[in-house]
């Protein structure tokens, strides 16, 4: 009698339970879907280049300049949880979030084809179109976080005319150099531990594997350096949980993603030909923020690169103690940033 009573009981908590955050996720999602009569906040599917691609446009004052953000990854987009920190800097831009070709609320089996660089570079520019011309602007800045970063830095070296800023964080120049001085790294921190120097010996960094990626990432872990090794600075589970962009539906289909192309495109040449290395004159001003802790895509390398830019104006910061999940782990701080960086570009268009 006693286990039937019990079995009631965690039926009646687990229902219990369920409701409340039913409850929660419906007034959270209200919530996250206000914005003031001066403002913006509409999602969309958008015809690009040949498949419906889905954007985020979100902002409180429709008369202030446009944000792209470019997600990382290839393929790892970020709609679960980037509203939290991007609505952060939604008072001095017009966010535009964008999934990517074929991940995220992208998602479409019907086009699960080979990844090119001359793909990537027509998406962008076609979304990059479609803001401009939906917006009313003439141009937008570009914002992108690893991936995105070295996406974002190729798109405004070929279609500077569209672009009147660029901001890289955890920004990647070339991702065969960026792999190779992991190991330099990685053999430094594992000094005098023969089981570490063991599993760094078999990091591959001429040779993109799986493998790799994965004892790349394990090492991180083990020496504090993996993307969220500072945590969040909000709660994620709330972000999730009242996300105002995705149903049921949408989780389904995330989590049902094969992402066998973007695999490929990892380890193909098309990727690789997104490099950085010799490409330095951009014609719009050029700033990074990245974190001093950050050797998923190396910083030492970024600031090197960094030197060598010739663009209108250029500004490098760095966030103290970050690793590459610098987005989620100081939002706030990263937003002050961002806001240093609009009142630089105001002052620089009244001298």
């Amino acid at each position: 009698m006693s286990d039937k009573k019990n079995k009631v009981k965690v039926k009646n908590l687990i229902l219990s339970t369920l409701a409340t955050l039913s409850l929660v996720r419906i007034v959270g999602k209200r919530l996250n879907n206000r914005v003031n009569e001066a403002g913006i906040n509409e999602s969309m599917y958008i015809d690009v280049n040949g498949t419906k691609q889905w954007i985020h446009i979100y902002g409180e004052d429709k008369d202030n300049p446009v944000l792209l953000y470019l997600h990382g990854g290839p393929g790892a987009s970020t709609s679960h949880i980037d509203y939290a920190f991007t609505r952060k800097w939604a008072d001095v831009y017009t966010v535009v979030t964008w999934d990517q070709r074929n991940c995220g609320k992208s998602y479409d089996v019907k086009h699960n084809v080979p990844l090119t660089k001359n793909l990537f570079l027509q998406d962008g520019k076609e979304v990059t179109e479609f803001v401009l011309k939906y917006l009313s602007k003439e141009k937008i800045t570009i914002l992108g976080h690893s991936w995105g970063s070295m996406y974002g830095a190729n798109l405004v070296l070929a279609y500077p005319e569209y672009y009147e800023c660029f901001i890289g964080t955890g920004q990647c120049v070339d991702f065969l150099e960026n792999e190779k001085a992991f190991k330099e790294e990685a053999l430094l921190w594992a000094k005098g531990d023969e089981d570490s120097l063991a599993l760094v010996n078999t990091l591959t960094p001429d040779y993109m594997t799986m493998e790799h990626i994965t004892v790349r990432n394990a090492i991180m872990k083990k020496y504090g350096y993996d993307m969220m090794a500072n945590g969040s600075d909000y709660n994620l589970f709330m972000t999730v949980l009242c996300n105002p962009n995705y149903s049921i539906t949408d989780w389904i289909q995330y989590v049902k993603r094969d992402m066998g192309a973007y695999l490929d495109f990892l380890i193909s040449e098309e990727f690789l030909s997104f490099s950085l290395i010799g490409r330095y004159d951009y014609q719009v001003p050029f700033y990074n923020i990245n974190g001093d802790k950050d050797y998923q895509t190396n910083y030492k390398l970024a600031q090197k690169y960094f030197e060598k830019i010739n663009a209108p104006y250029k500004q490098m910061f760095i966030m103290e103690n970050m690793t590459h999940g610098l987005l989620e782990s100081d939002s706030e701080g990263f937003s002050k940033i961002l806001h240093q960086i609009v009142e630089i570009e105001k002052n620089r268009k009244n001298i």
